[in-house]
């Protein structure tokens, strides 16, 4: 029943997607290792969607680390308990819960010697920076408790980067690329652990900086990007950006695409006024950037259909079913005729 429900709202997580990515690009995919254990190491950019993201576009079950904020309420931490999430603790969430991270490692452990796939994000918290962060630890000693305990067991570490066009903007628009495993047995040496973490780390960190757009994080940093800004670059362009900032050329500046599909937009608002208002009220008390992806996906992919089948169901009883079944199906084609159309904005 839980691998049912869990495939079923992966279903549900990959429509919503759909309907809110303008496009998807995912590159290497056919890397992955089919039946040996994988810990998907990635850059985190945008909250909660960046996991989503990866997991939707995965073949594999997959099961991932994240924040142990998002687990405070019960729902949603039986929710994110059926999507396979696992909560991992912070000194910012109190000392005393860093001991519950222990019990969480050891489940992560026997998941790798099941040969199945764990994701986590060794930056450690989010960050809409365009810049590949220093690494954590925390996944090197998962890897070497695993390979202490279960010595047969191969691992392998597949770095993924992630890259948007705007990390708070709809229509959403990203690019997933899938590094080259890295077999992390070749690079444990139980006699140096320093060494082979620092090795573990920057080959990961490597690839990480290959796979997504990375501008160094310099006195330099905010004038690079204001460049690719103004020249409107496509950011999900990954290999192509990195060689621009490589060569260090200077670019052309470009004046914002017009959005001509906007008047598709108004229809929507006069069609969807309640979720609408419902998000405009839920977004003032966003205070991270990084999680207005993730809102803005809840809401656009749970109230407005609901919102729709409640009025599909008032015309269904004063019009009869055909005409509200024609303006459910109006009411998503518009929503996704606007998100496909739609130009999306660089990064401010």
């Amino acid at each position: 029943m839980k691998t049912l429900l869990y495939y079923f709202f992966k279903l549900v997580v990959k429509t919503g997607l759909f309907f809110y990515s303008k496009k998807i690009t995912v590159v290497g995919s056919e890397r992955i290792p089919k039946n040996e254990a994988i810990i998907f190491t990635a850059n985190h950019p945008n909250g909660l969607i960046d996991p989503l993201l990866i997991a939707t576009h995965l073949k594999r079950r997959t099961n991932f680390l994240v924040r142990a904020a998002v687990f405070n309420h019960p729902f949603m931490a039986k929710f994110f308990n059926l999507l396979g999430m696992m909560p991992i603790y912070r000194i910012r969430d109190g000392v005393q819960q860093l001991g519950k991270n222990e019990e969480i490692f050891n489940k992560c452990q026997l998941l790798l010697k099941s040969n199945k796939t764990l994701l986590i994000f060794p930056e450690g918290t989010h960050k809409k920076n365009r810049t590949v962060r220093p690494l954590s630890k925390g996944f090197t000693r998962i890897i070497f408790k695993t390979l202490d305990n279960f010595p047969d067991t191969q691992i392998n570490i597949v770095p993924v980067g992630i890259t948007y066009q705007n990390v708070s903007s709809y229509p959403s628009k990203s690019a997933i690329h899938f590094g080259t495993p890295i077999l992390a047995n070749n690079y444990y040496d139980k006699q140096n652990i320093n060494k082979s973490v620092t090795n573990i780390k920057k080959l990961v960190s490597n690839q990480l900086e290959e796979l997504s757009v990375h501008i160094k994080q310099d006195e330099n940093y905010e004038t690079t990007l204001l460049n690719l800004n103004n020249a409107q670059v496509d950011f999900t362009e990954v290999d192509k950006i990195n060689l621009l900032l490589k060569r260090n050329e200077e670019l052309t500046q470009k004046k914002r695409s017009v959005n001509y599909a906007f008047p598709l937009f108004l229809l929507i608002i006069l069609n969807s006024l309640i979720p609408y208002f419902i998000w405009k009220i839920l977004s003032r008390k966003i205070d991270e950037v990084e999680f207005v992806d993730t809102f803005r996906f809840g809401v656009n992919t749970v109230l407005f259909p609901f919102f729709y089948c409640i009025q599909s169901l008032v015309m269904h009883i004063f019009l009869g079913w055909k005409l509200a079944l024609v303006y459910f199906f109006t009411s998503l084609l518009l929503i996704l005729l606007y998100t496909k159309l739609s130009p999306t904005p660089p990064s401010k």
